[in-house]
């Protein structure tokens, strides 16, 4: 593992991990709301509060994303985020109380490791407890149980992770990505053209196009993540650089947004700073999701 940070401000990072079970979840969170989007392109997701991301909805913005292992169960955290957030009076105002927003994704992890053992609703507010700056990646929190490569089946994939990376633009304007890296592809550089991590046989990595799949292995996958930017976008804008977060997905991951893989991401801005073109901001999106790729199998 290695400790990194998103770089904007605002945002904060926190896991829970079960390295025995081999599973966790991670949460983002928003300590003044963030106008968000979401884009999901893998037909087996998991997903919670996607719809009012929509630009007929009412809710502007959001509280925190969750990022979760342990397949739809895992959703359960998001009850202990929502319960750490209503304590601190973060939410949507409505009549007496507020109601915090908190969308989130799951990867399917309950091959690896203990599958009976999910993140619950205590898991997740305690990552929010431990929510800070820096954070670290690799097989930690959401990316604990995550793995790559398993065309070949799961005898012969390697372990992903939960990856994090950060592009600065001119102004002080940030794009930066948190990536939980569970593909059923293999993983390439794109610097390179080289796989860096993926479905070995004999030691020697195997192209996902040399070999049969081993379909009855191939659940258990999903790629998550969220692209966040201090950049001010409305919420059209945000759906739409969390359109271009799978662009650097399908740099990195071969094959992908497969029938076995739920890939979703997340879009935030924090609008800490002006209007910005959105056309560096998606380039920005594509470098930063590719490199989370990188950092979470590395």
């Amino acid at each position: 593992m290695r400790t990194a940070t998103l770089n904007i401000d605002g945002l904060s990072v926190g896991h829970w991990t079960d390295f025995e079970a081999r599973t966790g979840c991670t949460v983002v969170l928003c300590r003044d709301g963030a106008v968000a989007g979401v884009d999901v392109r893998g037909a087996a997701p998991g997903t919670r509060e996607t719809d009012l991301m929509r630009g007929y909805n009412a809710v502007e913005r959001i509280n925190a994303i969750l990022l979760t292992g342990g397949s739809a169960f895992g959703l359960d955290a998001a009850a202990g985020v929502m319960q750490y957030l209503e304590l601190q009076g973060r939410g949507v105002k409505a009549g007496p109380t507020v109601v915090p927003i908190v969308p989130g994704a799951v990867i399917f992890d309950l091959d690896v490791g203990d599958g009976a053992v999910r993140p619950q609703k205590e898991n997740g507010y305690t990552a929010c407890t431990l929510a800070g700056e820096a954070f670290e990646t690799g097989s930690v929190g959401a990316g604990t149980g995550a793995t790559v490569g398993k065309t070949l089946g799961m005898h012969n994939a390697m372990r992903g992770g939960i990856g994090a990376a950060s592009v600065t633009l001119e102004g002080g304007v940030i794009v930066s990505a948190l990536v939980v890296v569970n593909a059923l592809g293999d993983i390439y550089d794109p610097r390179t053209g080289r796989i860096v991590a993926g479905a070995k046989k004999d030691g020697v990595f195997v192209p996902y196009y040399d070999h049969a799949w081993a379909l009855p292995s191939a659940y258990g996958n999903t790629t998550i993540g969220v692209v966040a930017t201090n950049a001010r976008l409305d919420r059209e804008q945000a759906n739409k650089l969390a359109s271009m977060a799978h662009d650097g997905l399908a740099m990195t991951v071969r094959p992908t947004h497969t029938n076995f893989d739920g890939d979703t991401f997340f879009a935030l801005s924090t609008c800490e700073k002006g209007e910005v073109p959105m056309l560096p901001l998606m380039n920005a999106a594509v470098r930063a999701v590719s490199d989370a790729v990188i950092d979470a199998v590395r």
